[in-house]
């Protein structure tokens, strides 16, 4: 059996037979001209067989992936080489909790953090593990509550109304687009009125000015989120938060008054100890557990304790609620009608088999914004590897570069790119309803309207393309006919939902959070680690102490390469 499991967890796809069988139907589709888009996507039979429906709660989520470069037959070799690298085991062992983030030695559990009360979590100490989970829930609800209500006021007695959440990575990204998907959502907008968020990441002050500059220190509560309590960033930025609430609420910067700090900053950490010696009173820490990444601790106290305070506890619940609907399909549902395994065996025939490096997610919803800033965080953090499980050296790259921006402002920003340059599989996503729908008297469509028109026409663009022949058609001056040529052939997939409210950013959350999980599953790497960030953090602690010693006693810059000692020369000349 230990045989059998140390097997699984090395294997990766370069290990099976199924990877050079993959590779070279990846050649058939760079070289047929038959299997070129606008032949396949006029399949209807074909067609009918890439889509996969979820239908819960009176809604649906319609996937729509035939305008990628596969065949049937393609999506089956996918499963097979699912399948030959253990993958629902893999997809089985995070779901109950074994240490699957192996170099260090922590489960993967984010998916516990949505689920309901007195749900049958069928893993190793899962009663405990959900216990201590809706602790930490009824905590958040209790607290949030307080606040909300008036009945925690601020250190001069005015109610708080602003909120300032002070974190970086997933302490941001996550709890930001979060924030504004649902600005514009009635039951959300309702709840929120009166009531500012806003996330202060960067240690660059003009984040703080900004941040800031408008509001009232006496009605303004301070969030601080740190899993260790020592991100050099984080803490800085809170530092500078403490002082300029000592300066709007004492008089004095200085000073450090605790019934002040006690009722405008809280923390989520886990580290009690270094939160109570800055001041926070220790019923105002939110704990979270180390199988949380930070890539994926929104649904913990790092997003649910902002987000409850701005649209409240009711609203995230249905947020978390629409996650753990997400968890369920993933965990449960066949692979061949399961969204988030199909997006992620989607990308690995992307990226290592069709060899494109690069994709876009594009939701047609000005509220998602943030989404794509999210999601390649959550990606790029998790999949950029060099090694396997095993620690032997991959054999193909991991993890592909991930941007987008919102439907249409897009379409004036890159498609010109993705039109006639460089290919990138594209996912769009789209809404049968808009969160603020608007119909002008005289206009032929609704505004929502014009948006989906682009949502629908963009991928069959990118599919189809124009070729020479139907430019000479319609007349397209000679001189003008190949700058206008469009090859098509770039695949994308289309993600059509019923409406954007709580339950179904939580969805989409957890459909991305999984997708990422499943490609790393079948590479074979580690995506719960991240070690590539540490060592720009070691090398700044040495520019730190450098800065510090020649500002405060002259010290002549040492111990760094001529390009870098000559750049903070120049730095540190400036104004001399």
């Amino acid at each position: 059996k230990s045989t059998h499991k140390k097997k699984m967890w090395v294997l990766k796809c370069t290990d099976v037979p199924q990877f050079d069988a993959l590779l070279a139907a990846a050649d058939s589709f760079k070289a047929d001209d038959k299997l070129h888009l606008r032949y396949l996507c006029n399949d209807s039979a074909r067609c009918a067989g890439l889509t996969a429906t979820v239908i819960s709660g009176g809604r649906r989520i319609i996937f729509d992936y035939s305008r990628q470069q596969v065949t049937g037959e393609t999506m089956e070799m996918l499963f097979d080489l699912a399948d030959a690298v253990s993958f629902t085991d893999r997809r089985e062992a995070m779901r109950s909790g074994a240490e699957i983030n192996t170099t260090e030695k922590r489960s993967v559990l984010h998916h516990a953090l949505r689920m309901p009360k007195g749900y049958d979590f069928t893993c190793p100490d899962g009663d405990k593990i959900l216990a201590e989970v809706h602790a930490v829930r009824d905590s958040i609800e209790a607290f949030t509550e307080r606040v909300r209500s008036g009945e925690h006021v601020g250190f001069t007695g005015k109610p708080l109304k602003n909120y300032i959440c002070i974190g970086i990575g997933g302490s941001q990204l996550g709890p930001e687009f979060v924030m504004e998907a649902l600005r514009a959502d009635p039951k959300a907008a309702a709840a929120s009125k009166g009531r500012t968020l806003r996330f202060l990441a960067n240690v660059d002050p003009v984040d703080f000015e900004l941040c800031t500059r408008d509001l009232d220190p006496e009605e303004t509560l301070i969030i601080i989120i740190s899993k260790t309590f020592t991100t050099a960033e984080t803490m800085l930025n809170a530092r500078t938060a403490r002082q300029w609430l000592m300066k709007g609420l004492v008089g004095n910067p200085n000073e450090i008054n605790k019934d002040a700090v006690g009722k405008h900053m809280i923390a989520v950490s886990c580290d009690k100890a270094k939160c109570v010696k800055f001041g926070i009173a220790e019923s105002n820490i939110f704990s979270f557990w180390d199988w949380v990444g930070g890539r994926f601790s929104v649904c913990s106290a790092v997003g649910i304790v902002p987000l409850s305070l701005q649209y409240s506890y009711s609203v995230m619940s249905e947020f978390l609620d629409g996650a753990h609907d997400m968890d369920e399909h993933f965990f449960f549902a066949p692979l061949r009608d399961n969204i988030p395994v199909l997006l992620g065996l989607l990308g690995v025939w992307n990226s290592t088999f069709l060899g494109y490096e690069t994709r876009a997610l594009l939701p047609y919803s000005q509220a998602l914004k943030r989404f794509p800033a999210h999601i390649q965080q959550v990606d790029m953090e998790s999949n950029g590897k060099r090694v396997a499980l095993d620690g032997t050296p991959l054999e193909h790259s991991s993890g592909e570069i991930n941007f987008g921006e919102p439907g249409t402002n897009g379409q004036h920003s890159f498609y010109q790119l993705m039109h006639q340059g460089r290919v990138i599989p594209a996912d769009f996503i789209g809404f049968m309803e808009s969160q603020t729908p608007v119909e002008l008297k005289g206009e032929s469509i609704s505004n929502h309207d014009e948006l989906m028109s682009n949502f629908f026409a963009q991928p069959d663009a990118l599919a189809y393309g124009k070729t020479l022949i139907d430019l000479i058609q319609e007349g397209t001056p000679e001189e003008l006919r190949e700058h206008k040529v469009f090859t098509g052939n770039r695949p994308s997939s289309s993600l059509l939902m019923t409406k954007l409210d709580a339950f179904a950013v939580g969805q989409l959350l957890a459909m991305y959070e999984h997708r990422t999980a499943v490609q790393g599953f079948i590479w074979g790497v580690n995506s719960f680690d991240q070690f590539g960030v540490e060592l720009g953090k070691v090398l700044a602690k040495q520019v730190r102490a450098q800065l510090q010693q020649t500002r405060k006693a002259g010290a002549s810059v040492q111990g760094f390469n001529s390009s870098t000692s000559s750049l903070l020369e120049a730095y540190l000349a400036h104004g001399k």
